[in-house]
């Protein structure tokens, strides 16, 4: 597997140096490739030099802060992974955040423990993404198996589950039609795409609820790509057997 490339935002030297130095420690396959003090340096190396595949950034920064930075990176540069550092007093700006299809975010003083199992997440996630784009590339002219065509898929939607994306879209992407697209994954996957997806976003939608933050109901639901409440709560008690307010209050 080729490297895995990060960028870092964060104007506290201190907390930037032990960034830098916890992540290349992690895993040989992850390089900081920029340590920058503010929002207005990491974007322009996006724009001059080279876009990463993970932007882990602070929320209070000078010149442009994290909400700014991730804001233009998801405009321009939606694939890359993005990550929030915030304080406990700054959770409203990472609701923000949130909206911005923020992949988690870390509360200061940053755990080394925490920060280690969310870049395994992203590795094994990455790695996967690139896994699909590679073995289903045009250019290739082999022929795929129903299997491979299942593994890429359940890849795709794993990276995009939380956009609005459909089944004919999903399929149109891998050049076959919806009902086979359905057939073949029922068969290697033992589910429907449309309920591997559903059972994506509820799991992620269960652990947003588990935090403890001040997230409402309706900006989980649009995180996880529901944007109407009313239908995200639906879906949520089919699959729970309760809703997104019954799930909060049992775990407070």
């Amino acid at each position: 597997m080729n490297e895995i490339n990060i960028v870092i935002a964060e104007d506290e030297p201190l907390l930037l140096r032990t960034l830098v130095r916890q992540i290349q420690e992690a895993d040989p396959l992850f390089r900081v490739v920029l340590a920058a003090p503010d929002g207005e340096s990491a974007l322009r190396f996006l724009h001059d030099r080279q876009v990463p595949d993970i932007l882990i950034t602070d929320i209070h920064m000078p010149v442009l802060d994290g909400i700014g930075l991730i804001h233009a990176v998801e405009r321009a540069y939606p694939a890359v992974k993005k990550i929030v550092i915030s304080g406990y007093g700054e959770f409203e700006y990472a609701r923000q955040a949130l909206k911005m299809n923020v992949i988690d975010y870390m509360l200061k003083p940053v755990k080394k423990k925490d920060l280690e199992d969310l870049l395994s997440r992203l590795k094994i996630r990455i790695a996967g993404e690139r896994s699909a784009v590679k073995s289903l590339s045009p250019l290739s002219n082999r022929q795929y198996t129903a299997e491979e065509i299942v593994k890429s898929v359940e890849e795709f939607i794993k990276a995009n589950y939380a956009g609005d994306i459909s089944l004919e879209e999903v399929a149109k992407r891998f050049n076959i039609n919806a009902p086979h697209l359905s057939k073949i994954f029922l068969k290697y996957a033992g589910e429907s795409p449309s309920k591997y997806m559903m059972s994506l976003r509820m799991n992620e939608a269960k652990h947003l609820l588990s935090l403890k933050n001040e997230l409402t109901v309706k900006e989980v639901g649009e995180a996880v790509g529901y944007p109407d409440p009313f239908y995200f709560s639906r879906i949520f008690k089919q699959f729970t057997g309760m809703t997104p307010t019954e799930y909060k209050s049992r775990l407070a």
